[in-house]
């Protein structure tokens, strides 16, 4: 369980934990496919292309392929698995454009907004994320999210990914807390909550893709569990 003395700062992840990133992804592919002439449905793309990304992102942050790997290969393999022949141009083309696309959807889990503007009157909240730094924040303006956070810690930006403990001290130095003031709050169990307790911090997780449970922290399947979590009565 939580140990509620001397915490004041609340860092979250974003994308599929206050950003509903699934949802969102799908938005922008429905934009971007339309114009092309392929020979599936968005829903059988997504089938394919969701595993394919959560594949590819681990191995991006295991620093075992760059970001135009990362953003080449989950839809060339999506494009193979589907049997649809599409050129190194296209993929680059369309990869280009889902990133522009991305950001202008602005879809939230459940609660997002109420529960962080609960929080706000108790603590500072942050962000810490592995997501693209232009992307990221655009994504924060966009959503109405900017201004619920202190500070804004990418790992374009620092030079290091989540679960490096170096990420999540870095985030605390901007501001100068301590390990035993923070509360890291996600939805990878490796990514966030096994990098933020790592680092010295409490964590939370926010199980939304509900991977196996476990004993490392509290979990939670809806954002408003927080509030009896992290607030008093």
């Amino acid at each position: 369980m939580l140990k509620h003395i001397d915490v004041a700062h609340l860092y979250f992840d974003l994308d599929h934990t206050l950003w509903d990133f699934e949802t969102n992804s799908k938005s922008a592919f429905e934009t971007i496919l339309k114009s092309h002439a392929f020979p599936f449905t968005v829903d059988a793309f997504m089938k394919v292309y969701t595993p394919n990304n959560h594949k590819y992102w681990k191995a991006y942050r295991e620093n075992r392929i760059d970001t135009q790997e990362l953003r080449y290969l989950r839809l060339s393999t999506t494009f193979n698995t589907l049997k649809t022949d599409v050129s190194d141009q296209t993929i680059h083309q369309l990869s280009e454009a889902y990133i522009q696309e991305l950001s202008n959807f602005t879809a939230l889990f459940p609660g997002t907004i109420e529960v962080l503007g609960a929080l706000k009157k108790k603590y500072h909240l942050h962000i810490i994320t592995n997501g693209f730094d232009a992307v990221q924040h655009k994504k924060l303006e966009n959503s109405q999210l900017k201004q619920f956070f202190t500070s804004v810690t990418t790992a374009e930006a620092v030079g290091c990914k989540k679960p490096q403990p170096e990420i999540f001290e870095m985030a605390r130095r901007k501001e100068g807390v301590a390990p035993h003031q923070a509360v890291m709050i996600g939805d990878s169990l490796e990514a966030d909550i096994l990098g933020g307790l790592k680092d010295g911090m409490q964590a939370i997780h926010f199980n939304s893709h509900h991977e196996p449970e476990h004993d490392k922290c509290p979990i939670i399947y809806d954002l408003s569990e927080l509030q009896s979590l992290l607030l008093p009565e």
